[in-house]
């Protein structure tokens, strides 16, 4: 038996974590999996604040889903105080919501392209999520903080000039995103290093929790939240979903979610041009408890919160995905032939470390 450690510093790491792969050979038979490089405690800073301030505490849990925390927050108080927001708001906040899917997917299959050493793929997915980005910055103001949601709306309404030209880039971004999915399909590199490797079946989605796209690639599209949303609903969102659990049905379930995530937009904003009103309400804030659960990009994400009347947090609790998607990494490694197919195995669970560690155990002996 060989132990080879990967990390904390690795390039084929987004963040610091450390990986220590058992080999028989040049096999990987198990994993250990060690975390703790970047604690920073958001929890526990945001207990004994306004809600008001908190909110912009909690949008840097993630940098990359940092808008699904702002948004599942705001949710969460509304559902405590029984706080309506405007029509406006809901499809704004949908708008910008699914936007960030979109970059998150595209940044997590180009961060796959270049482990496999497919860098032609990679940087084209790179370079098509810049007009993503640019569409942050006009609707919001900003291309990664985006402090759009607050209680009880949005910050700001969009033009009518805004909202046509967000559909003229998605069109163009749609053809792009078409044209990659299509050589990715067909590319024999890919192939070779995706098909029916890193294999995790409906057993172990089942032992390890895991969500988002790594348990809809293993044949469970009821994991996706957003079924259970009204306003998915009204949109007829349908879930993007495969049965063969590899590499390839994770990466090809990001793709087919980004079609998804443009068709849910567009319709959004035709929605949209029939509301009139306020996209804000005046949020008056009441004692209570109460929690939501919502689809983030890697999947479930659960606010749990305990507020004072006026808007004090006593207690809140995040849970986000990327604990149990670490876990299903550990059944991934048994059809992964080499070491470097198990750093691309990793790399199809979309980590982020920065989101899962958020709090600190102490067990005293």
């Amino acid at each position: 038996m060989t132990t080879i450690p990967i990390g904390p510093i690795h390039p084929a790491l987004k963040e610091p974590m450390r990986i220590k792969l058992i080999l028989e050979g040049e096999k990987p038979v198990d994993v250990e999996i060690e975390m703790g490089y970047v604690h920073r405690g958001i929890e526990k800073i945001v207990e004994g604040k306004h809600c008001h301030k908190a909110i912009h505490i909690v949008e840097r849990v993630c940098g990359i889903c940092s808008n699904v925390h702002t948004h599942t927050f705001a949710q969460c108080v509304e559902k405590i105080s029984k706080i309506k927001v405007p029509e406006k708001a809901r499809y704004l906040r949908l708008v910008v919501y699914e936007l960030e899917r979109i970059h998150s997917h595209l940044l997590a299959i180009s961060t796959y392209c270049l482990a496999i050493e497919h860098e032609t793929l990679g940087l084209w997915l790179l370079n098509v999520r810049e007009p993503i980005m640019d569409l942050f910055e006009m609707i919001t103001g900003n291309r990664i903080n985006m402090a759009f949601n607050v209680i009880g709306g949005v910050r700001k309404d969009i033009t009518r000039e805004m909202a046509d030209e967000i559909i003229v880039r998605l069109d163009s971004i749609k053809e792009d995103i078409e044209n990659i999915m299509n050589a990715f399909e067909k590319s024999p590199l890919v192939g070779l290093r995706s098909k029916g490797i890193g294999v995790l079946g409906y057993k172990e989605i089942m032992k390890t929790r895991a969500v988002g796209p790594i348990a809809r690639a293993s044949g469970l599209p009821e994991s996706d939240w957003r079924l259970r949303k009204k306003i998915y609903k009204e949109l007829g969102f349908k879930p993007c979903w495969r049965k063969e659990g590899d590499n390839f049905a994770r990466n090809m379930v990001r793709f087919e979610e980004i079609l998804e995530s443009i068709k849910l937009i567009k319709k959004a904003l035709e929605y949209y041009r029939e509301c009139s009103g306020d996209f804000r309400v005046r949020a008056e804030i009441k004692a209570g408890e109460g929690e939501i659960r919502n689809e983030a990009h890697r999947g479930e994400v659960l606010y749990q919160m305990a507020i004072t009347n006026g808007g004090i947090i006593k207690k809140i609790n995040i849970r986000t995905p990327s604990v149990m998607n670490f876990e299903s990494f550990k059944y991934m490694i048994k059809t992964c032939p080499t070491v470097a197919d198990a750093v691309s195995a990793y790399v199809t669970t979309d980590p982020c470390v920065a989101c899962a560690e958020r709090a600190i155990t102490i067990v005293r002996r």
